[in-house]
């Protein structure tokens, strides 16, 4: 798995939309590029308590006692790779051993982060995942924006607002996707960003 980029959980964020869902934002070890991922609600809050080495569940959660079992049965989580993208869905593994011998299996890349950061292992990319979805250090490191004043520069059906987020992206045009786009990064809405990146590469 050559052409390897070392990632960085840099934080989650929340969209307030009907969705619910939030935005896992990766940070690239050498040029500070961003990967944003969606993420559902459970597995996010998995990330989130993992982040914080201080808070601890009264029980086990899912990804608590996935690793209290690998650890039982003396398999070590060597590392993760978020390894492919297809129509929008990211792909990654994880690599472990046991008495020597690496094994490799198929996860969802908020299910394989939740265990690295359990594991304190390294999270990687692949460059064809960096480069079809990462965003440059300068888009992402844009001013704060009072929610307020943008609510009022928001035409009627830009997604910003729109319940119908995927039915708007997909009738918009390029030139408007990638509208859309700069403005969701001034906001730092990364989960909108994503869908809006996601729609793009689709076409």
């Amino acid at each position: 798995m050559g052409d390897r980029i070392r990632l960085h959980v840099k934080g989650l964020t929340y969209s307030e939309r009907p969705t619910g869902a939030y935005a896992l934002l990766l940070e690239s070890e050498t040029d500070k590029r961003k990967l944003p991922i969606v993420i559902g609600a459970f597995e996010a809050q998995s990330i989130a308590i993992a982040l914080d080495k201080m808070t601890r569940p009264p029980r086990p959660m899912t990804h608590d006692l996935f690793a209290s079992v690998m650890d039982a049965h003396d398999v070590r989580l060597k590392e993760v790779v978020i390894q492919d993208l297809q129509d929008g869905v990211f792909y990654a593994v994880l690599i472990f051993e046991r008495d020597g011998e690496e094994r490799t299996t198929d996860a969802r890349p908020s299910d394989a982060i939740a265990l690295a950061l359990r594991a304190d292992c390294p999270i990687f990319a692949s460059q064809s995942v960096m480069e079809k979805a990462s965003l440059a250090e300068s888009e992402a490191k844009v001013a704060s924006v009072q929610a307020d004043t943008i609510e009022d520069e928001i035409p009627d059906g830009d997604p910003l607002e729109a319940p119908e987020t995927a039915q708007a992206l997909g009738k918009a045009t390029v030139e408007t996707l990638n509208e859309w786009l700069d403005r969701a990064l001034e906001q730092e809405d990364y989960e909108l960003a994503a869908r809006i990146r996601d729609e793009l590469n689709k076409r």
